[in-house]
């Protein structure tokens, strides 16, 4: 089942939710990084065991929202400069944490064109809920151990650097084809932070962040996005939007990623407008038609609430 936006707002509505702005895109792009540079500071101007944590869960938040701003990217929306929208979404939000803008479109797109259906690529991040809570257990696990994120790599790696009856060279030219930008931006970083004195900051506040909270709360979020919804063929009700106070929103849900339901019902809207679209959503009664909760913890509750 599909909408049109003209069913539910107005022309007006509509043009003010889906205004794009090139100064809000590159505050949220900029605002990423400063946070990240921030725990970093932190840490190097009062290092020991609390300010590392702090910082671990900090930058793997604003990893997540690199992954977030590049989504938007990916949608051609978290700018209104086309151009601009592409060099952010490829060179400051994919390839620091090992995606690509463009293969991570062709994918995504499917995923909203066939949402919660069979053809819906995404739909293995969802089909396996509701859980037990000891399988869930195990896979929290596996997250903050680093296991998660390490097979993940090692897979993605294999893959690019792999050539059925090739040569050597040929591999590696592959690899880099796939790979060169993600690994020229994090060398960059390396050399960056050496530079400064500060080498091992690149090792424990953005590789460690990256292998050991970013995999956790990735997964809080798709969990959160298709898991147990009420009706797969429903667009009000296939996808969820999770309320979140500050503190979530800093740590797990960061750029407005709880709006899941307003973000497809018209995925051309930019994340900065997605609380905008809520409360139109929700002046025009559509409330209790959504699939809303009241916090990501009852949305645990129902994705790993299966009897043992």
């Amino acid at each position: 089942m599909t909408l049109a936006a003209a069913e539910f707002l107005t022309p007006d509505e509509l043009a003010t939710i889906r205004r794009r702005s090139d100064l809000r895109g590159i505050w949220c792009a900029a605002h990423a990084w400063i946070v990240v540079v921030a725990a970093w500071a932190l840490f190097i101007w009062w290092p020991n065991p609390l300010t590392l944590a702090i910082g671990i869960v900090v930058v793997g938040a604003r990893q997540l929202g690199l992954a977030i701003l590049m989504h938007d990217a990916a949608h051609g929306v978290l700018t209104n400069n086309r151009v601009l929208n592409e060099a952010l979404g490829q060179w400051f939000l994919a390839w620091p944490v090992i995606s690509d803008l463009y293969n991570y479109r062709t994918y995504h797109l499917k995923h909203h064109r066939y949402t919660q259906q069979a053809n819906d690529p995404d739909l293995v991040l969802s089909a396996p809920f509701p859980i037990t809570r000891e399988s869930f257990r195990r896979k929290v696990i596996r997250d903050l151990s680093g296991q998660t994120v390490f097979k993940q790599r090692v897979a993605q790696f294999r893959n690019a650097f792999s050539v059925k009856g090739g040569t050597l060279f040929d591999g590696v030219k592959k690899g880099l084809n796939r790979l060169g930008g993600p690994i020229a931006v994090n060398l960059g970083l390396l050399v960056a932070l050496t530079a400064l004195g500060y080498w091992y900051v690149f090792f424990l506040l953005w590789v460690l962040p990256f292998f050991v909270w970013f995999p956790l709360i990735t997964r809080i979020r798709n969990i959160a996005e298709h898991a147990v919804v009420p009706d797969n063929d429903d667009p009000f009700r296939n996808a969820r939007t999770t309320k979140a106070n500050l503190a979530w929103r800093a740590l797990v849900a960061p750029y407005w990623v709880n709006y899941h339901v307003e973000h497809h019902l018209l995925m051309w809207v930019p994340c900065y407008n997605l609380p905008k679209l809520h409360q139109l959503l929700l002046a025009k009664g559509f409330g209790p038609r959504m699939e809303i909760q009241p916090n990501y913890l009852a949305v645990l509750r129902l994705a790993a609430g299966k009897p043992a």
